[in-house]
């Protein structure tokens, strides 16, 4: 199989915390798109057997696996991953299935043609997405508070799809740890002046039977990030 484009190296980043049900069929999922890229885990302390599936997948080429030795929140494995990104350009990949790899070309495209500068994968561009009632409108009111705050027009500044050149984010401080690190980091691209691009994707939300690990409380994090960031 030939590139999709062979002169752009991605980086993937993927936070983990106990995702041993799907950790290997994600994997799989990201290393079948014909992209040169480089995989980098982190793992953030993971108890259910994630972190020895990972000692066997870290041998595959193009894997690399980096160890938190507790759990610190999203954000902090992502900054973890970001340290040693080699890649041109980064993309975020959750491990939980709710958002597919067979995206990553039409997010690539427009940072390769200059249309933009930072790509976001968009849940609710497609219309409304298979959410629960809280989440959707969780959703809805952080969207509608960052762009009445910050003169944007954006729809879904907490998509797990946020995709830059690696150079966008140099010398950039990055505060948050958990899931709100999504929220600052959208604010501070828009503060930076970033041209920002939204697509339409694909999205399969999992319930919390299932592992989602995201609730209320990070609806009002994400909410108090708009506010302090927007007079810091």
């Amino acid at each position: 199989m030939t590139d999709a484009n062979p002169t752009v190296k991605l980086s993937v980043i993927v936070p983990v915390l106990n995702e041993q049900a799907t950790i290997r069929q994600i994997l799989e999922k990201v290393r079948a798109v014909p992209i040169d890229k480089e995989i980098i885990v982190v793992d953030s302390g993971s108890t259910d057997g994630t972190r020895e599936l990972l000692e066997q997948e870290k041998r595959v080429p193009g894997t690399r696996v980096v160890y938190e030795p507790a759990p610190r929140g999203r954000g902090s494995g992502i900054k973890e991953g970001l340290k040693v990104a080699t890649g041109e350009i980064v993309i975020f990949q959750d491990a939980d299935l709710e958002v597919d790899p067979v995206e990553y070309p039409k997010l690539i495209a427009p940072l390769e043609s200059d249309e933009c500068d930072v790509v976001f994968g968009s849940r609710f561009l497609a219309g409304p997405p298979r959410m629960t009632f809280l989440q959707y409108w969780g959703n809805r009111v952080v969207n509608i508070a960052m762009n009445l705050l910050y003169g944007t027009r954006l729809t879904d500044i907490e998509t797990c799809y946020q995709v830059f050149r690696l150079e966008a984010i140099q010398g950039m401080t990055l505060e948050n740890n958990k899931f709100a690190f999504t929220v600052e980091l959208c604010v501070k691209l828009v503060k930076a002046g970033y041209r920002i691009k939204e697509i339409p994707i694909g999205y399969e939300p999992r319930t919390k039977a299932e592992g989602k690990k995201v609730y209320w409380g990070d609806g009002v994090a994400s909410l108090w990030t708009l506010l302090k960031f927007r007079f810091k």
